[in-house]
Parts: structure tokens; sequence; C-alpha cells
């Protein structure tokens, strides 16, 4: 197989889960709670302003997964992908460990890692970017990661549990 082709449909599989997924946060559609559940599950984890936070992320899943699924501006959509996708890991599955099963961060690492190298190779030749002649140079993209990574861990550090929820666990 080509690779422009397993590009492709890496993308446009990927992309189309992002935008369902993120659809259950922002729109409450396929059984999702909505802005203001997902705002409130955001805020019993201690983020502040959860308001913010929610529509960072989801906007990062729900325009990421466009991006991917279009081949279009692919690296940047591979970074918002990256991004809400290594929150997830940190903040929300960590503490259940590795399988998903137990509520763990396997599916969203997979994730967060198809975006990071979708994004560092490009979208192929089968994407609006090779029709537009669009790249991002290496350095960057790789500048974009870092910023990402430095925007997650300040979410992280600046979100604490409750001291009602900390004292009940």
């Amino acid at each position: 197989m080509e690779i422009s082709l397993a590009l492709l449909i890496i993308r446009i599989v990927v992309g189309l889960l992002l935008i369902g997924h993120s659809s259950q946060k922002l729109f409450g559609w396929f059984g999702g709670h909505g802005f203001a559940g997902t705002v409130g599950f955001l805020k019993s984890l201690g983020f502040k302003p959860a308001a913010f936070w929610t529509l960072l992320g989801s906007l990062s899943e729900f325009g990421g997964g466009v991006l991917f699924v279009l081949g279009l501006l692919t690296p940047l959509g591979g970074v918002a992908i990256f991004a809400s996708m290594l929150m997830a890991v940190i903040k929300i599955h960590w503490k259940a460990g590795l399988w998903s099963q137990n509520g763990g961060y396997e599916y969203p690492l997979v994730l967060a890692l198809v975006a990071l190298v979708v994004g560092s190779v490009g979208g192929g030749s089968y994407s609006i970017d090779a029709l537009i002649g669009f790249s991002l140079p290496a350095l960057y993209y790789w500048i974009l990661v870092v910023l990402a990574v430095v925007v997650d861990l300040i979410g992280v550090a600046t979100s604490r549990q409750p001291a009602a929820q900390t004292q009940a666990a």
C-alpha cells in the first residue's frame, strides 16, 4: 500500500472519531453530556476556569479532527489532537493505569502518538496540503509540540482536586 493512502486512511479514521468524540462534549451529540456537563466534569477535576479548559480541549479535538480528515494544515491538526489527548492521559486516565477496560490511558495515548507522527510527516499526497503546497518546517512543528506540552502542564499544575474530593479519596 502506498504511504499516502495509508496516511489518508489514518487521517480519516482518527479525524472522524475525534470529531464525534468532541461533538459529545460540545453539543451533547452521540450520547454526550454537552458543554455544560463537560464543564462540570472538568470543574470536578479542579480545572479553573473549567469553561476555558473545556472549550480549549473540545475545540482542539474537533478542529484537529476536521483538519485531519481534510488533510488541511495537517501538522497543526496533529498538534491540536496531541495536546488534547496528552491532557486526557495525564489528568483523566493516568491514575487508572494503562489498560482501557480499567479506564486507563491506552486509547488516548495511541491517539496522541498517531497525531504526533502524522503531524510530523504531513498529510501525504491525498490531502489539501499537497494540493496547495503547504508544509510546515520541522523546527516550527516541534516548537508547536513543545508549546502544546507547556500549555498542558500549565493546565495540570493549576488544576487541583477540590478539598472535599481530596479528603474523600
